[in-house]
Order: C-alpha cells, then structure tokens, then sequence
C-alpha cells in the first residue's frame, strides 16, 4: 500500500500543479473570476491531499491498519469527487456538478478521521 499511495500522491501533486497552470494561465482570460476561484479552490484541495496521500503512505509503514489503508483511499476518492467536481463545474459551466463536491468534502473529513484512528490505534 505505501508503494502504491506514494505513486497517486506524487501523480496527483503531478496534476495539481499542470492543473495550476492551466487555470492561471489558460483559463484567466477565459472565464469569469468567480469561476476561476472555484477551479484554484480544486487545485488547492488536489495538491493538500497529494500531500496526505504520501503521509498515509508513509504512516502504512509505521502503523499498518485498515483504518489507515482506507484513510488513503478516502483521500484518492475525496480528490477525484471534490476536486473533479469543480473542474467540470468550471470547464463544463454545468452547475449541477457542485452538488457532488460536498460528497467529496465528506470523503476527506473521513480520511483524516481514518488517520487519527489508525495512527492512535496502532
């Protein structure tokens, strides 16, 4: 697991930052503020738990739980729905795609919970 949540975290914080770059440079000019602070909102999100998404690998290793495993996968889901909400919401202009980012937001409050548990369980 720890090989595994390093290599999404390193290939999120990968795509994190191309994300970054598109928005601040590809989309500054092509939508309205407001839309492009909902899109940093995902970048931002993406690149903190790309971030976690390495420390769960690297608490895999000190404390190996199924608490901790499924932090790893709630943060990976958490990205793909919160994250990947927004960036349709802005590409798209379908509004109808934030009614799935606050499920993401869930995913993520679970994978820290997971954490804490796994870690203080262990």
């Amino acid at each position: 697991m720890e090989r595994i949540f390093l290599t999404v975290g390193a290939l999120s914080a990968f795509i994190g930052v191309a994300a970054g770059a598109f928005g601040a440079h590809g989309l500054k000019h092509r939508i309205s503020a407001d839309m492009l602070a909902v899109f940093e909102t995902g970048v931002r999100y993406q690149m903190y738990h790309a971030l976690a998404l390495m420390a769960v690998a690297w608490a895999c290793s000190h404390w190996p739980s199924a608490l901790v495993t499924a932090s790893g996968w709630s943060f990976l889901l958490g990205t793909l729905l919160f994250s990947g909400s927004l960036y349709l919401m802005t590409l798209s202009g379908i509004k109808s795609f934030g009614a799935i980012t606050p499920v993401g937001g869930l995913a993520f409050l679970l994978g820290w919970l997971f954490l804490v548990l796994g870690i203080w369980r262990n």
